[in-house]
This record gives structure tokens, C-alpha cells and sequence, in this order.
């Protein structure tokens, strides 16, 4: 089914350093090597910008002086990741005074131009343009010294090598991801629901754990924009909202309701006022709960931020119901993964077929549904106040990753990360989203496993297997993380 695809409101992009390394004393031995060697890391330099990010070179170290006159020019470039490029054999000392001084994480790149040296040709020249994996070892020898985790490594041939060309775009996605935390605005208004005791937390950690910062709204800031909202600016959102779902007829479930015009309107105009809220705030995200007085302005407008949300939240703007700061985070790292991240729980499980219901009510990323989403009139949201339009839809069919981050008891962050498929089948009309969720070796086994590790009851939903990349993600961030295991 054709259906339309909610662009980005801001780009992604990530601050990328590189910097190729090398032995000064081949230079006067070997007549033009250097120049090779140069012209090897433009070839990498411009891969990276099929992957658009910012790429500033550092050109070639090739000694202790230059080592540490590079530090301090990395340090002032504000950079989200670097990479250094193995060049050809070059002594720790170009890499020793990095590691230790640098905070950045740090990705060596081994990429030789030849698949396997001409050996009936063979030369020391062309042996030392293609040593590039030579000083790996002796690199990583140096980061354990330094007391530094080992940096990951690229190995592969600059051309014609699709596995190395995917770990670069992997590595740029993470970078991506590691440069919208450390300096998003993740607004917040409200409380957790009351006796939902997993979803407190402290803002000062968030800051600690991501670099970002959680701003405290009120809302009746949210309010003060539903009040303003005009005719004309209605009308406008309501064809822009039908633009992107379908409104069928009730089929099972007797709280829902073909959409009505009032929870319509009444969604195109909160969705007005909740974009005029964010632009004021300058927020790059939103968790919310609130219920205000019962028949008051305020609770309509608080209890119908569904559309605008799950409009808002495939746009690239994450935000949770419930006060779930911690799934917002987790939602905003797919997202910039560009692999979805929608707000889901576990439902009831379906033990003839041996599958999960993975959903939630409430806002979700509609560009990764299958089909066109919908919008259902339900006459009560089960377990909170009010009424309104609520969207339901499935996920793609296909590998699914889930990411829950939890606090543990010695107030620090914890990933847990799994992996399994979305199969297409039938879900509940309910108005809210549902996949049919496979996990290995069995659904039972799966959710103990998932269960041990202390997750939260709410996590982001992506589409792709992902748990690898989101792993290297919590490690450069110095949390613990654990992939649930699916032998």
C-alpha cells in the first residue's frame, strides 16, 4: 500500500575526525611512498562523505612531535568520532600520546589497496604500502597500557570491499547518534504515572550517562499554543493528518469508534500547538504524563497528543507517554540509527504460534509501518484519562531489534538488547500498535532471558538487526549493556 514517509525535521550529521599515521624514516628510503600513502587517505576521506557527515582530515603523523602537536587540534575540533588510518607501519609513538589524551572514541581503519600483494612483482615498496594491518597489533598493546579500552578495527581493501564500505557507515551512523546526545534538549512535563515505579529517574543522570540535558516545561506552556491555534491552521492539519492514515470502521472491540470529527479536530489542533511548544523550547524530544482536572481544557489537550506525537516522532523528535525519559533515549539512538524507534511494551502472548504481541498505546514511528497507519476514535484510553483519536499499526515484516534502558540499583544505566522478527498475521483493532513478535530459541525461553536482565516494562522498537552497533554505542558511552541471547 503506497503511503506517504514523514521526512526528517532536522538532518543528521556527526563531527568526524581522521588522521593517517606513519613511519618518517621510509620516507627518504623509498622515493614517492608518502605520496601514495596521502593519496590512500583521501580515497577513505571520501567514502565518508557518501555517508554525510562533516569530515575534517588531520592529514599524516609520522613521529612523537607530530603526534603531540595533533592533540590538542582534536581536542579543539569537537569531534563525535575519529578514525585513524593505518596507513602503513608506523611506531606507537603517533598513537600513544592520542589514546591517552583523547576522549573520543576511536576506530583504527586497516584498508590495504591490493586484495593480496603480486608476489612475482612483489617489492618492500609495495609490501609497505599495503602493511597497513602491521602496527595493529602494537597499537592495541599501547591502549592497554594507557589503561584504554582497545579501539575497534576496520580490516579489509580500500576498493571493491562491501563489508569494510558497511562498517564505515556504521561506524558514521554511530557517530551520528553519540553527536545528537551529547547535546539534546529532552523536554519533560508531568510525572510518571503513579506506582509505575520503573520509570523514575533522576535528570542529573542523564546528563552523566548521554551529555544531553532534560528541560523542565509546564504543561500549561502547551496549553497557552492549543488556545492560539486558528480555523484556517485546523483545517490545514486535518487534511495533512489524513494524508497519512487510513480511518476504517470498528471491527471486535466496542471502546473504538470510526474517527469522528471532534477527536479530529481536536488532534490537528493539539498537534498545532505541540509544534509550536517544541520550536519554543527548542527541544529535541518529549516524555509527558499528566491528567489535569477532570472536564478541564487542559486535560483534553494533555490526553490527545497521540497523532502529533507519532507524526512528531517519525519526523525524528522522539517522545514517550507515561514519563518514560529512559525509552525517549532509547527511541532517539534508533532513530538516529535510521532504523525507526517506536514506544512498545510486551502484550499477550500467542502460545499455539508461538509469538509475542510488541506494542504500546500511544505515539509510535509510523515511517517504519507496514501498510498505512491507521487512526481510531476510542471512547477511553484503558488504564489513564480521556478520550480521542489513537493510532494502531503493525511494523514491518522482517528483523526487529529492541532496546530497553533501565537503571540498575547502583543508580547507573543498563541496555538490554534483543534481536527477532516481525511476521505479518492479524492484530487486535484496538487502536493501539501491535506486532507479531518471534524470538529464539522459543518465546518462553526468550522472555525469561529478557526478563533476568532487569529491563524496564517499556522499550524502542526498530526494524533491522541492530544489537551489535547499539552495543558498541553503550560501550563508547561507558554503560553496561547485554544482548540478550537467541542461539
Amino acid at each position: 500500500m503506497n503511503r506517504r514517509i514523514i521526512p526528517r525535521r532536522k538532518p543528521l550529521t556527526a563531527n568526524i575526525g581522521v588522521f593517517g599515521v606513519g613511519y618518517w624514516k621510509y620516507w627518504e628510503q623509498f622515493e614517492g611512498l608518502r605520496e601514495d600513502l596521502i593519496e590512500k587517505q583521501n580515497i577513505f576521506i571520501e567514502k565518508l562523505h557518501q555517508f554525510d557527515v562533516q569530515v575534517t582530515d588531520f592529514g599524516m603523523i609520522d613521529d612523537a612531535e607530530s603526534a603531540y602537536s595533533l592533540v590538542p587540534k582534536l581536542k579543539a575540533a569537537n569531534l563525535d568520532l575519529i578514525f585513524c588510518d593505518m596507513l602503513t607501519y608506523a611506531t606507537s609513538v603517533t598513537f600513544g600520546a592520542i589514546i591517552r589524551n583523547i576522549d573520543v572514541p576511536l576506530v583504527m581503519v586497516a584498508l590495504q589497496p591490493m586484495k593480496a600483494l603480486d608476489y612475482e612483482k612483489a617489492t618492500t615498496f609495495m609490501q609497505l604500502s599495503n602493511d597497513d594491518f602491521c602496527s595493529v597489533p602494537e597499537f592495541a598493546g599501547v591502549a592497554v597500557r594507557m589503561g584504554k579500552e582497545v579501539p575497534h578495527v576496520i580490516i579489509g581493501t580500500l576498493k571493491d570491499d562491501p563489508e569494510a564500505d558497511a562498517e564505515i557507515g556504521e561506524y558514521c551512523q554511530i557517530a551520528k547518534v553519540l553527536h545528537d546526545l551529547k547535546s539534546a534538549r529532552i523536554g519533560h512535563f508531568g510525572h510518571p504515572i503513579e506506582a509505575m515505579l520503573d520509570m523514575h529517574s533522576d535528570p542529573t543522570m542523564f546528563t552523566a550517562a548521554f551529555g544531553g540535558h532534560i528541560v523542565q516545561t509546564e504543561a500549561e506552556d502547551l496549553l497557552k499554543h492549543y488556545q492560539q491555534a486558528t480555523d484556517h491552521d485546523i483545517r490545514k492539519k486535518e487534511k495533512e493528518i489524513l494524508s497519512f492514515f487510513d480511518t476504517p470502521t470498528p471491527v471486535s472491540d466496542p471502546i473504538t469508534h470510526k474517527l469522528t470529527d471532534d477527536d479530529l479536530q481536536t488532534a490537528a489542533r493539539v498537534t498545532i500547538a505541540l509544534n509550536r511548544f517544541i520550536e519554543e523550547k527548542n527541544l529535541d524530544g518529549l516524555a509527558y504524563y499528566y491528567e489535569a482536572s477532570a472536564d478541564s481544557v487542559l486535560r483534553k489537550v494533555v490526553t490527545n497528543l497521540i497523532v502529533g506525537n507519532s507524526l512528531l516522532t517519525a519526523a525524528g523528535f522522539p517522545m514517550c507517554g507515561e514519563s518514560d525519559l529512559k525509552t525517549t533515549i532509547a527511541m532517539l539512538i534508533m532513530d538516529r540509527l535510521d532504523i525507526g524507534g517506536s514506544f512498545a511494551e510486551f502484550h499477550p502472548i500467542d502460545f499455539d504460534k508461538g509469538f509475542i504481541l510488541v506494542g504500546h498505546d500511544g505515539p509510535h514511528h509510523i515511517n517504519i509501518a507496514d501498510g498505512k497507519p491507521v487512526l481510531r476514535s476510542l471512547t477511553k484510553y484503558h488504564g489513564k484519562p480521556g478520550s480521542g483519536a489513537s493510532v494502531e499499526f503493525k511494523i514491518k515484516e522482517g528483523p526487529i531489534t529492541m532496546l530497553s534502558i533501565t537503571s540498575t540499583y547502583k543508580g547507573k544505566f543498563k541496555f538490554v538488547i534483543a534481536e527477532g522478527q516481525s511476521a505479518q498475521g492479524a492484530i487486535p483493532a484496538t487502536g493501539n500498535t501491535n506486532t507479531r513478535g518471534y524470538f529464539k530459541p522459543d518465546i518462553k525461553t526468550f522472555l525469561k532471558r529478557w526478563v533476568v536482565e532487569g529491563p524496564t516494562h517499556h522499550f524502542a522498537l526498530g526494524i533491522g538487526h541492530h544489537a551489535g552497533t547499539i552495543k558498541k554505542i553503550a560501550d563508547y558511552l561507558r554503560i553496561e549493556a547485554v544482548i540478550v541471547e537467541t542461539p
